[in-house]
């Protein structure tokens, strides 16, 4: 794709302005630094708060009284019992139990007297997304896109205080709740939830007013503009898939240890057990974890070598035993971790395995995630 093909957000002219240096992303052009460096946006998101441009995320609504039970249909999480006001993580899969995209929806409630979900897709995935949705419940609910809308992130512990000078009330939402609240007269819809470990919100506003209040953010003094690099820099120290590296079709939820997303209603036994795709085979890695062939890990180097992927990962006797998927330095811990796939027999941690980078066997060493704690605001 040419630069010219390129989609921009709502923020582009303002990114352009702050000195951003941009890169094709999911089809849209979108900033990966800014003048200050990856390393120091990281280290003040952490210390501080970041303001992150993610409107080329697909936003959209399933509306109607059969809209949860339908979109049950499609994810093996617990979409039914989700209470209003509250948010959780679900996988779109497919036949076979692969992962077609991992996303984030919220339960609205009535919504001009209508029960509404708002549910939020990966931007390279969301033309995909949208027609497997369509395709798949499009005649148990309407399917309202929102193509125009903006999705801004501000994460960091003193998030909470920057937003609440803009808008008051916002502070006093908890970890994967969420509401409707104004902003000079620009409708905004607000969780407070992100993708860094860290305390944290995210403000989908229409486009039309999205630079307006990510200046507005911006002449906060503890908030400054953070890129993708520091994105995923942040989002790998907090143990989190990046869909496409850590996560796709090929592999399953017990695969990439994400069971803890599937709720015990809808495992085997539970009152809405099964009736999602690929049910039979997610089922039954979850119920015998000895049938499966690869398992996802998080590995922290024993030397001071970037591990990135897809560096090959070997046991004691150089026999190949997984792969990496996401690698790099880690900002915060001045360390290289990795989220990898391994046989299952090295998966415990503590097991010392090696990658290979540049021909050259790097000791490495299974650890659990996330490798920084989080901290969320549970209330």
């Amino acid at each position: 794709m040419s630069t010219a093909d390129l989609l921009t957000t709502p923020l582009n002219a303002l990114h352009l302005e702050l000195g951003a240096r941009m890169v094709p992303f999911a089809g849209y052009s979108m900033p990966v630094q800014y003048p200050a460096g990856l390393m120091a946006e990281h280290l003040h998101t952490r210390q501080a708060a970041g303001l992150f441009d993610v409107s080329h995320m697909g936003q959209l609504k399933l509306v109607g009284p059969d809209a949860a039970a339908a979109f049950e249909t499609l994810v093996p999480v617990d979409v039914a019992g989700l209470p209003e006001g509250k948010q959780r993580y679900g996988l779109l899969l497919n036949d076979e139990g692969g992962i077609i995209d991992d996303l984030m929806f919220f339960n609205q409630g009535l919504v001009n007297g209508e029960s509404t979900l708002f549910v939020i897709v990966n931007g390279a995935c969301k033309a995909g997304d949208i027609a497997h949705i369509q395709a798949r419940i499009g005649s148990r609910c309407r399917i309202e896109l929102m193509p125009t809308q903006g999705l801004l992130a501000l994460q960091g512990p003193q998030a909470a205080a920057a937003l609440a000078r803009l808008v008051p009330g916002a502070e006093q939402l908890v970890f994967m709740s969420g509401g409707a609240f104004r902003w000079n007269g620009a409708e905004l819809f607000i969780t407070r939830s992100g993708y860094t470990g860290e305390d944290g919100f995210e403000i989908s506003v229409p486009g039309a007013q999205a630079e307006a209040l990510a200046r507005a953010l911006l002449a906060e003094p503890e908030v400054k503009p953070i890129g993708l690099g520091a994105r995923n820099s942040l989002r790998l120290e907090a143990g989190l898939c990046l869909y496409g590296n850590d996560i796709d079709r090929s592999t399953t939820p017990p695969e990439a240890a994400l069971n803890w997303a599937i709720q015990k209603v809808r495992r085997t036994g539970g009152a809405r057990a099964g009736g999602f795709p690929g049910a039979e085979t997610v089922l039954a890695q979850i119920d015998n974890p000895a049938v499966l062939t690869k398992k996802r890990v998080g590995l922290i180097a024993k030397e001071r070598v970037p591990v990135r992927e897809p560096a090959v990962l070997e046991n004691m006797d150089g026999q190949p035993i997984g792969q990496v998927t996401s690698g790099l330095l880690a900002p915060t811990l001045n360390q290289p971790i990795a989220l990898a796939y391994v046989q299952p027999d090295y998966a415990a941690p503590g097991t010392e395995i090696f990658a290979i980078v540049r021909g050259k066997p790097v000791p490495m060493v299974v650890a659990p995630t996330p490798f920084v704690p989080p901290r969320y605001f549970r209330g």
